[in-house]
C-alpha cells in the first residue's frame, strides 16, 4: 500500500536556493516589468526605512552618555528624546509607502499572473486536462499564485529589510564598537552554526513523525470509505488493530524526536544566554576600564538585538522563498503549455460536409486500447445521420474527434472537403452545435445560459430561440422571467427544462452542424414530447449526427451508422436495417424493445 504524506508535503514543495531554482522565481519577474518604477521606488523607501531605524539605537546610546554628563551635538536629554520621535516618525512614513508600494505592485502583477494562467488553461487542449485533476489546476491559480503574492508583498521586501539590517548594523558597530564587535562575531557564528545542524535533525525527525501520522490517517480514510466492505467481513477488530499499530509507531517516533528537542532547546537556552552574558562581561570590562561608555554599550545591545532579529527572520524567509520557487516551477510549467493552434482556414460559406476516411484513434492516455479501427463513413450537407451501438462502441470519441478535442493517429477527417488539421479551430466550432445528454448549465441566469452561444444577442432574439425550443412557456412563468437564477450546474431546473435552455442556446447559435447527444434519454413523457418537438425544429436545413441511446428516436433520420468495438458493422436506414433479422441493429431492437 503506497503512503500518503500528510503535512510532511509541505517540505516536499520546498527547492534548494540553487542558480537553476532562482531563475524559476525569475521567470515570474516578467510579470514585474511593467510596474518596475514602482517596485523599485519601493525598494528606496524601504533602504531608507531600515537605515532610519539604525540610527534608534546609535541616538539613544547618547541620550544614556548626555543623561551621565557626556557632551554630543545636543547637550539636551528632551531634545534627544524629539530626535528619537522624529526618527521614528520619518520611519513610519517610509514604512507606509514601502509597503503601499510593494502592495499595488503585486496585487497587480498577481492578477495578471492569474489572468495569464486562466487564459492559458482555457486555450490548452483535452489532452492537458485528461492528465491533470480540477482540483490539482485551481489549486496553481489560487493557492500557488497565493503563495506568489505573499513572496511578492511581503517575503522579498523582508528579505532586502533584514540583509540591509544586518549588514548596516554590523558596519555600524564595527565603526562605534570595534573591539566588542569583534568579541561578538568570534563567538556566535558558531553557536549559529550548530543551532542550524541541530535544528536540521531536529525537522527531519519532526518530517518522519509526520510521515507515520499520514500513514496511520490513511488507514482511517480507507476504511471509512469501504466501511460496507470493511463489516461485511467483520474487520472491525483488525482494522483497529492495524490503525493501534500505526499510532505506536507515531508515538515512538514522536518520543525520539521530542527527547532531541528537548536537548536542543536546552543547548540554546544554555549557549545562547551564555554567549549573551559572555558578551555583557566583556562589555561591562570595557565600560569599567573607560574604553566604552555606558551609551554606547546601550546602542551595542540594541543593534545586536536588531542583528539578532534579522538573522532569526532570515531563517523564515529562506523556506518560504524555497516554497515560492516551487509555486513559480509549477505556474511557469502550465503557462509554457503548448495552446490549441489559433491559425487556419475561417470558411464564409460553411456547408457542413463532413468525412471520415480509414480513421483510427487512441486516447493519449491509453495508447494500448484502440477506439476507433479504420473507421469510414460520410455525412452529406444537411443529412441527419444516427450513430447507434453498444456503450464503449466509439459513438462519443467520433463527435470529439469531430470538434477536434483530440487529433487522428490515422487516417484523416475532412469538413467540407478540407481537412480538419486546415481549419482555424474557432472558425470551426463556431459552426457546430451541441445538445449534450447531461446539461451542465452556468450558476447564472436563464437569459445568461442561452446568450452564452451568442452574447451580443437581443432579447427579441433570445426569445424567439426560448420559442422555437419550447423553452419560453416555462419561463415566462418565472417571476423573473430569463432573469432567473437556474443555481450551481442548473440544479433549479428539472430536467426537461435545462434540456430546452441548452436548445435555445443552440438554436440562437444557429450552427451549420449539430451534434445531439440523445437528448431526451432520462426524461418524463410529457418533457421528452416537449423536448424532441423542439429538436425538430433545431434540426431543419442542418447537418445533424445523434448519438443514439433509445433508438425510438431514430428512425426518420436518413441514415444510421451502427458501431461496434470502434468499426461501422452496419449502416442505413430504419427500416432497411430492421429487415435484417439476424443483424446487430435488428438485435439491438429486439433488446431494447423485449420489455
Amino acid at each position: 500500500m503506497a503512503k500518503k504524506r500528510g503535512t510532511a508535503l509541505d517540505e516536499s514543495e520546498k527547492r534548494k536556493l540553487n542558480k537553476q531554482n532562482l531563475s524559476k522565481l525569475g521567470g515570474i519577474f516578467q510579470f514585474l516589468m511593467p510596474y518596475k518604477g514602482a517596485f523599485f521606488l519601493g525598494l528606496v523607501f524601504l533602504v531608507f526605512s531600515s537605515l532610519t531605524l539604525l540610527t534608534f539605537p546609535f541616538v539613544a546610546g547618547k541620550l544614556i552618555d548626555t543623561a551621565q554628563g557626556t557632551d554630543w551635538i545636543v547637550s539636551d536629554i528632551n531634545s534627544i528624546a524629539l530626535i528619537l520621535v522624529g526618527i521614528l516618525a520619518v520611519q513610519s512614513i517610509f514604512s507606509f509607502f514601502r509597503v503601499w508600494l510593494f502592495a499595488l505592485v503585486s496585487e497587480r502583477s498577481m492578477r495578471d499572473i492569474r489572468l495569464a494562467l486562466y487564459a492559458r488553461m482555457v486555450r490548452l487542449p483535452m489532452t492537458f486536462f485528461d492528465k491533470r485533476r480540477t482540483g490539482e489546476l485551481i489549486s496553481r491559480i489560487t493557492s500557488d499564485v497565493s503563495m506568489l503574492q505573499d513572496t511578492f508583498s511581503v517575503t522579498l521586501a523582508e528579505l532586502f529589510r533584514q540583509v540591509v539590517t544586518l549588514v548596516a548594523g554590523v558596519i555600524f558597530l564595527m565603526v562605534n564598537t570595534p573591539k566588542l564587535t569583534l568579541f561578538m562575531l568570534a563567538t556566535f557564528p558558531v553557536l549559529v552554526v550548530i543551532a542550524m545542524v541541530f535544528g536540521k535533525f531536529i525537522r527531519k525527525l519532526s518530517k518522519s513523525t509526520q510521515d507515520e501520522l499520514a500513514a496511520a490517517n490513511v488507514i482511517v480514510e480507507e476504511t471509512l470509505q469501504s466501511i460496507s466492505t470493511v463489516k461485511s467481513f467483520v474487520g472491525e477488530a483488525f482494522e483497529s488493530a492495524r490503525y493501534g499499530s500505526g499510532l505506536n509507531s507515531v508515538v515512538g517516533v514522536a518520543l525520539r524526536a521530542a527527547k532531541y528537542r528537548g536537548a536542543f532547546i536546552s543547548f540554546i537556552i544554555f549557549a545562547l544566554f551564555g554567549g549573551i552574558v559572555a558578551v555583557m562581561w566583556y562589555g561591562a570590562s570595557l565600560v569599567s576600564s573607560g574604553e566604552m561608555s555606558v551609551g554606547e554599550l546601550v546602542s551595542f545591545v540594541l543593534y545586536t538585538t536588531f542583528i539578532g532579529g534579522s538573522i532569526a527572520g532570515l531563517g523564515d524567509i529562506y523556506g518560504q522563498v524555497q516554497k515560492a520557487i516551487g509555486s513559480s516551477e509549477r505556474v511557469l510549467e502550465i503557462l509554457d503549455e503548448e495552446p490549441e493552434p489559433v491559425s487556419g482556414t475561417k470558411a464564409a460559406n460553411f456547408q457542413g460536409k463532413i468525412t471520415f476516411d480509414q480513421v483510427g484513434f487512441h486516447y493519449p492516455t491509453r495508447p494500448e486500447m484502440e477506439v476507433l479501427k479504420s473507421l469510414t463513413f460520410h455525412v452529406n450537407p444537411g443529412e441527419k445521420v444516427a450513430l447507434a451501438g453498444h456503450s464503449g462502441a466509439g459513438k462519443s470519441t467520433i463527435i470529439q474527434l469531430l470538434m477536434r478535442f483530440y487529433d487522428v493517429q490515422q487516417g484523416s477527417i475532412q469538413v467540407d472537403d478540407r481537412q480538419l488539421h486546415e481549419w482555424d479551430l474557432q472558425s470551426l466550432r463556431s459552426h457546430v452545435g451541441m445538445v449534450p445528454q447531461e446539461v451542465l448549465l452556468f450558476g447564472g441566469s436563464i437569459r445568461e445560459n442561452i446568450a452564452y452561444a451568442k452574447p451580443g444577442a437581443s432579447e427579441e432574439e433570445i426569445i424567439l430561440a426560448s420559442k422555437k425550443a419550447n423553452a419560453w412557456q416555462f419561463i415566462s412563468q418565472f417571476p423573473e422571467g430569463l432573469d432567473t437564477l437556474v443555481g450551481e450546474r442548473g440544479v433549479k431546473l428539472s430536467g426537461g427544462q435545462r434540456q430546452r435552455v441548452a436548445i435555445a442556446r443552440a438554436i440562437l447559435k444557429d450552427p451549420s452542424i449539430l451534434i445531439l447527444d440523445e437528448a431526451t434519454s432520462s426524461l418524463d413523457a410529457e418533457s421528452e414530447f416537449l423536448v424532441q418537438e423542439a429538436l425538430d425544429e433545431l434540426m431543419k436545413g442542418r447537418t445533424t449526427i445523434i448519438i443514439a441511446h433509445r433508438l425510438a428516436t431514430i428512425r426518420k433520420v436518413d441514415r444510421i451508422y451502427v458501431l461496434s468495438d470502434g468499426e461501422i458493422v452496419e449502416q442505413g436506414n430504419h427500416l432497411d436495417l430492421l429487415e435484417r433479422a439476424d443483424g446487430f441493429y435488428a438485435n439491438l431492437v429486439r433488446l431494447q424493445f423485449a420489455d
